[in-house]
């Protein structure tokens, strides 16, 4: 991590007053929030929140920006139960509260999730986005489910890849220029290994400017300057899976 006195500097951002148009459903021993649009379609999206949980009304909304432009949303409580993380906690704890939030470890959850979006809402397509814990859990997701079709990383931290990672799914990363977690030598040395081990297609984008979580933890009518490039991040986020599923 970049700083190790407050390993992951995530402040929640603009919380978002949203309640959302989906509905909140049990899967098996896991809650999830799902949103599906007016018309029937065999396409869906798995949306893996933050360090901050299912819960956060800004994940939803994000969710909801999917199923407006056509896709089945789910957003499952990866933590299963376990409490998010919250901004009043001690940041000197983080390590500890991690540790027990691993996102690499995910896979019976996503299966789960899998079967449901297939028998109870008709999906034949799956893809996954995910934001900052959620990020790294898609790069874990690329590199080793086989069933899904592409997916989306959004400043996710970078440790899941070695000197032999190969990405089985095509993979869009975004990363901002001034992110603290995520330093752009790390997204560098990223790209260096994708572009000697990866087949598939993939795109590392930085947005020049942006920090941590902007394209959904900010609001374009609160950050003006940041308006352009949070409305550019959450169209690549669209195009790529528009392009791929």
């Amino acid at each position: 991590m970049a700083n190790e006195l407050r390993p992951c500097p995530c402040d929640i951002g603009d919380r978002f007053d949203y309640g959302g148009r989906g509905q909140e459903v049990q899967i098996e021993h896991i809650k999830a929030y799902v949103s599906k649009p007016s018309t029937s379609t065999d396409k869906a999206v798995i949306v893996i929140h933050d360090i901050f949980g299912w819960e956060l009304p800004n994940t939803r909304y994000i969710a909801d920006m999917l199923t407006t432009n056509g896709y089945i949303a789910i957003c499952p409580d990866f933590f299963v139960g376990q409490e998010p993380w919250k901004p009043s906690n001690e940041w000197a704890t983080f390590y500890d509260w991690v540790k027990t939030r691993d996102a690499g470890k995910i896979d019976k959850e996503v299966d789960v999730v899998m079967k449901y979006l297939k028998e109870h809402c008709g999906a034949k397509t799956i893809g996954v986005i995910g934001f900052c814990w959620g990020g790294a859990a898609v790069q874990h997701l690329m590199l080793k489910n086989p069933h899904l079709k592409t997916g989306v990383s959004l400043y996710g931290v970078i440790k899941f890849f070695d000197d032999k990672s190969t990405l089985l799914h095509p993979t869009f990363f975004i990363f901002a220029e001034k992110d603290d977690i995520v330093p752009l030598e790390q997204v560098t040395a990223l790209e260096q290994k994708l572009k000697q081990n990866t087949k598939v297609d993939y795109e590392v984008k930085i947005y020049p400017g942006q920090t941590h979580g902007f394209v959904h933890r900010k609001k374009e009518n609160i950050n003006p300057q940041d308006k352009p490039s949070i409305e550019e991040g959450r169209r690549d986020m669209i195009n790529w899976l528009n392009k791929y599923m």
